[in-house]
């Protein structure tokens, strides 16, 4: 039993008691408690409207039920998008100019977990202020509801065509190369709303799309967090069908993991690597990807003449900095990409578009593709600590100790080796008594040695 209250909503296991598991009492709690912050946020007005919509999973139809009879309940007006990807939601709040938005999807995480993403009038997640505000709200239970008379209504409308629509518009997208190329791949969609997406934007763009776990009905054939491990059915299905890509999405469609045509992965990482060389090819200006993600965007950015920036993790706080610097793509190293121009938010129909784009500009296969770019190994680990330490004081500890390289501290520690072309970053968990380590470096040996050199390091203090 799990329910983990952030300020981008509230994620839990289904089944349980209340407060300790994504119990339907908690899901009217916390909506109840939204819709208060959007009547606050968006002033006083005759009516607020609030899109939701959701993924595949198996909990999804009792969530939503909840969600949109608790919205009604406090006189909003509901557009329930149906099974819609995350992106489809975010982008359905600007075209209708709704208040907000809530998403049920528990993005990676397996099919017992489900969670209220919540979105602001733009269509992107609230930031940490708006998000306390919110907990606290919930918290204190105060909200109220409204009389019959003044019950919201829902409605239903489809979003994912004018998504596309939207995609295949954008001024990047090559529709016309990607159609002459005769590409093919394959597509896992780990039977989620993947599974009704993205093979309706493979048909718009004249690919030929063969399909394995593309049946919403949230039973996940594997693993749904798109990681090389999870993926060898599809690597496998790429390589029997001579195909041009292996394409994986998370259920909620805003990662892009990619296989190339001989069945290895191109690397979740070099998803927003290789976007983002074919954006700055035609495009200028500065790129943003979070603390945690590889080094190879700043060397492509680094390389195009232009400037790269990190941010904290969290795609909430890749989006302030993009906006701050005026960034032309961004995203972070779990196969995020985000088009600004599109809209602040991961979005994996974007991102394949713009890869295939890529691809067939460059007249190449994605194994030699990958081979362009700057080659970087990552580690990730992590060590356990024991109950009452003081984690931040370790940190400080740990920058004291490597003072002459470059520190980072917007978000725990990062320790950049320059010369080595090798970085290692710290975070405590704000859930667990442990620190994440992830290091990288041009060989795996010499990141799996600079992350056991600080957890070694940790252990002596």
């Amino acid at each position: 039993m799990s329910l983990i209250k952030s300020i981008s909503g509230i994620r839990g296991t289904i089944g349980g008691k209340p407060g300790e598991a994504f119990t339907p009492l908690d899901i009217v709690k916390f909506t109840s408690a939204y819709a208060k912050f959007i009547k606050e946020r968006a002033g006083q007005k005759n009516r607020y409207k609030i899109v939701v919509g959701r993924d595949a999973r198996i909990s999804g139809e009792m969530a939503d039920n909840l969600v949109c009879g608790t919205l009604m309940a406090c006189g909003m007006d509901v557009v329930n998008a149906g099974l819609a990807s995350t992106p489809t939601v975010e982008m359905a709040v600007t075209f209708e100019q709704a208040d907000g938005g809530i998403i049920l999807t528990a993005s990676h995480n397996p099919k017992e977990w489900n969670a209220l993403k919540l979105l602001n009038e733009k269509g992107e997640f609230l930031n940490a202020a708006d998000g306390e505000l919110l907990l606290e709200f919930a918290a204190n239970e105060s909200f109220d509801y409204t009389g019959v008379d003044n019950l919201g209504i829902i409605s239903k409308k489809d979003f994912t065509k004018k998504h596309i629509e939207s995609v295949l518009s954008h001024p990047l997208v090559d529709t016309e190369a990607i159609y002459r190329s005769g590409f093919t791949v394959v597509l896992d969609a780990v039977n989620s709303v993947g599974g009704i997406v993205m093979p309706l934007l493979f048909e718009a763009l004249g690919v030929n799309v063969i399909k394995i776990n593309c049946d919403p009905n949230g039973r996940f054939p594997h693993n749904p967090e798109p990681l090389p491990e999870h993926l060898t059915e599809l690597s496998a299905m790429v390589v029997k069908e001579g195909a041009t890509l292996g394409v994986a999405v998370d259920p909620d469609v805003d990662r892009l993991a990619l296989i190339n045509e001989d069945g290895n992965p191109f690397g979740e990482e070099y998803t927003l690597v290789a976007v983002a060389d074919y954006v700055l090819s035609t495009k200028k200006g500065p790129t943003v990807s979070n603390l945690s993600s590889s080094r190879a965007l700043r060397d492509v950015t680094e390389a195009a003449g232009q400037s790269y920036y990190a941010s904290a993790v969290g795609e909430v706080n890749v989006v302030a900095e993009m906006k701050r610097v005026g960034a032309v793509i961004g995203g972070e190293g779990n196969g995020g990409v985000i088009m600004p121009d599109l809209h602040y938010g991961r979005d994996a129909l974007i991102g394949i578009a713009l890869f295939l784009s890529l691809l067939a500009s460059s007249k190449t296969t994605a194994s030699q593709l990958k081979k362009r770019y700057p080659k970087y190994e990552m580690a990730k680990k992590r060590i356990d600590l024991s109950a009452g330490l003081n984690v931040d004081e370790i940190l400080e500890k740990i920058k004291n100790r490597y003072f002459q390289e470059k520190i980072t501290d917007i978000d725990g520690v990062k320790i950049e080796f320059e010369q080595e072309r090798k970085w290692v970053h710290l975070r405590k968990s704000n859930t667990e008594p442990i620190i994440r380590i992830y290091a990288e470096a041009p060989e795996k040996e010499i990141a799996e040695s600079i992350a056991d050199q600080i957890i070694n390091d940790i252990k002596t203090l």
